[in-house]
C-alpha cells in the first residue's frame, strides 16, 4: 500500500472548517458495469437518500428493535490505522494497542505504546467510541507518519486482526496495487466466515482499490445529509452502505478536535452500528447483520404485508 492508495484516508491537522468537496459520482444512468471503474459510486454526492430509494419484502427490522438501548458491550472492535492516542477525551480507554514489525524473518504484530503516527487513526476510534462507547477498543498500527504505509504491512496487520477474531474490525483505507487483491480477497473471505465484520472503506475517488470491493466486507461510502446516525443502502453496489462522513467532528492528535471529510469517516459510522446490532443480538451471522443493515437503512422502505 502507497500513499497513493490512501488518499482518502488523509485528513491533515489544520483541515478547513469546510473542506474541497469530493467528487461527484457518475450519473446513476451510466453505473451498469463493475467492470469499468468509472462507472462505480464511491460517494452519494448531489443526490439525496429519495433518489435511491428501495422497496424490500420481510419483518419490519426498526433501528429501535436493531440497537436501540445498545452501547456495544461486550463487542471487540480493532481499528487497522495510523494507531489510536490513548487516554485522548473523544475516545477514552484503548484495550489494546499493537503494531507491525518488520525484520528479515518476516512481518510480525507486537504491543506497543507509540500512539498515533498521523492522526486518522484516532479520528475513526473517536466515531465508533461516540456511537458504541462500552465497546472493548483495540489498535494496529499499519501506517507510520504522513500516512506511509506497503501493503505487506496491510496485510500483516489485517491477518493478525482476522486471526484474533475480533467481532469488527474498521478499515478506513485501501491498496490500489493489485497484486495484493487475491491475498486481500481470501483474507476478507476468511474474516467473514470466520464471523469477523470487516468494515472497509472506498477510494475517495474512482479507482480501483482493496479491499473494500469483495462482496464480503462491508463497504462504506459517505453520504452528505447532516443526520449523522442516518445511513443508506446503496441500490447499485460495489458500495453497499453509505454513512456520514461530510465535514464531521472527530478526535485529532493533542487532545483536539477538528472536522474533516471522506469515506474514511463514513467507515467508522457503520463499524459503530454493527458494535451496536451485534451487542444487542449476539447470535447474529454476519450474513444476517447485512441483512439488518440493508432493512434500517433510512432509503429502504419494507412492506411487511408479504411478511409471516
Amino acid at each position: 500500500m502507497t500513499t497513493d492508495s490512501i488518499e482518502h484516508a488523509s485528513a491533515p491537522a489544520e483541515a478547513p472548517p469546510h473542506p474541497a468537496p469530493l467528487p461527484h459520482p457518475p450519473h446513476p444512468a451510466r453505473l451498469r458495469s463493475s467492470a469499468d471503474p468509472a462507472r462505480l459510486t464511491w460517494s452519494l454526492r448531489g443526490r439525496t437518500p429519495g433518489e435511491i430509494a428501495l422497496s424490500a419484502d420481510g419483518a419490519d427490522v426498526t433501528p429501535e428493535w436493531a440497537w436501540g438501548g445498545s452501547t456495544g458491550r461486550g463487542i471487540r472492535v480493532c481499528v487497522v490505522d495510523s494507531g489510536v492516542e490513548r487516554d485522548h477525551p473523544d475516545v477514552g480507554t484503548v484495550d489494546g494497542s499493537w503494531v507491525v514489525v518488520g525484520d528479515e524473518d518476516g512481518f510480525r504484530v507486537v504491543p506497543t505504546d507509540t500512539g498515533d503516527m498521523c492522526g486518522h487513526g484516532t479520528a475513526c476510534a473517536s466515531i465508533v467510541r461516540r456511537l458504541a462507547p462500552d465497546c472493548e477498543l483495540h489498535s494496529v498500527r499499519v501506517l507510520g507518519e504522513r500516512f506511509s504505509g506497503t501493503g505487506d504491512v496491510l496485510l500483516a496487520g489485517l491477518r493478525w486482526a482476522v486471526q484474533q477474531r475480533f467481532d469488527v474490525v474498521n478499515l478506513s483505507l485501501s491498496t490500489t496495487r493489485a497484486k495484493f487483491a487475491q491475498a486481500l480477497h481470501e483474507l476478507a473471505d476468511e474474516a467473514y466466515f470466520g464471523g469477523t465484520a470487516l468494515v472497509a472503506s472506498a477510494h475517495n475517488t474512482p479507482v480501483e482499490s482493496f479491499p473494500w470491493r469483495f462482496s464480503s466486507v462491508f463497504s462504506v461510502g459517505s453520504h452528505q445529509e447532516t443526520d449523522q446516525d442516518l445511513h443508506l443502502y446503496n441500490p447499485e453496489p460495489p458500495v453497499e452502505f453509505f454513512a456520514a462522513g461530510q465535514n464531521v467532528s472527530v478526535a485529532w492528535l493533542g487532545g483536539k478536535t477538528i472536522r474533516t471529510t471522506g469515506n474514511s469517516f463514513a467507515t467508522p459510522f457503520v463499524t459503530g452500528t454493527c458494535a451496536r446490532i451485534l451487542a444487542k443480538h449476539p447470535g447474529l451471522t454476519l450474513f444476517q447483520l447485512k441483512s439488518v443493515l440493508y432493512l434500517t437503512a433510512a432509503n429502504v422502505q419494507v412492506d411487511t404485508r408479504g411478511a409471516a
